[in-house]
């Protein structure tokens, strides 16, 4: 099993902001009690999206945190290829989502079934296919 991490639920995580921040905790506690040895991913755009306001406010300390997550070997990255980019046109077709949250979407689910959507965002629970953990 995999948990996938949407842009919202890292900057709960990382920044914080309770009490987001402790409902990040508690779910990813229970997904790896539910499924031990539970991996993490990211999307390329999480990335992206996480570090715009600390680079915006010259925030370093911020920054550090979020590069000792990105940069932990056992991260999988879901790269924005062709075929994520294919899938997020259908989703946002059929969905409605924003292209951004699309992207996400597509990203997780080229993961296969195994996987765990962290997101604070209920939009995605229209997602045929999507685990979504909703964090609010």
């Amino acid at each position: 099993m995999i948990a996938f991490f949407d842009a919202n639920a890292l900057i709960y995580l990382i920044e914080g902001a309770e009490p987001f921040a402790g409902r990040v905790r508690g779910e990813l506690a229970s997904a790896e009690t539910a499924h031990p040895g539970l991996g993490a991913a990211v999307s390329r755009l999480s990335w992206l999206e996480c570090r715009v306001r600390p680079m915006r406010c010259d925030d370093q300390a911020t920054l550090a945190r979020y590069d000792g997550f990105f940069n932990r070997p056992d991260l999988i990255w879901v790269e924005l290829n062709r075929d994520v980019v294919e899938l997020a046109t259908v989703i946002r077709v059929r969905h409605g989502l924003r292209t951004p949250d699309a992207l996400q979407a597509a990203c997780c689910l080229q993961l296969g079934p195994d996987h765990l959507f962290f997101t604070g965002d209920d939009g995605f629970k229209r997602v045929a296919g999507l685990n979504v953990r909703w964090l609010s």
